[in-house]
């Protein structure tokens, strides 16, 4: 929600960027202040959702290769309602 977290000066801000980069990355958001009035905010990065879907594909398209090349084929595991990891394990001996 825009304008919500933690105030931080903007020299304090500067000095501790990369401990506050990890803040964030954990989901924290932070308002960045100059003289007591706020100036930025910084918040997680969030992929845009045509690149998330591109991504997504990719990777079904790279699981299907793998599964392929252990003679598994991705319709029958994704429309059988098992999971890919099964299907790759089946037939181990461990």
């Amino acid at each position: 929600m825009p304008g919500s977290g933690e105030r931080i000066g903007a020299f304090e801000a500067k000095t501790q960027l990369p401990r506050l980069l990890r803040r964030v990355q954990a989901g924290e958001r932070f308002i960045i202040t100059r003289h007591g009035r706020p100036v930025a905010e910084l918040v997680p990065y969030v992929v845009p959702a045509p690149e998330r879907v591109t991504e997504t594909i990719g990777r079904l398209r790279s699981l299907r290769e793998r599964l392929g090349r252990r003679g598994v084929r991705f319709e029958d595991v994704v429309g059988g309602g098992g999971q890919p990891r099964e299907a790759l394990h089946r037939g181990h001996r461990y």
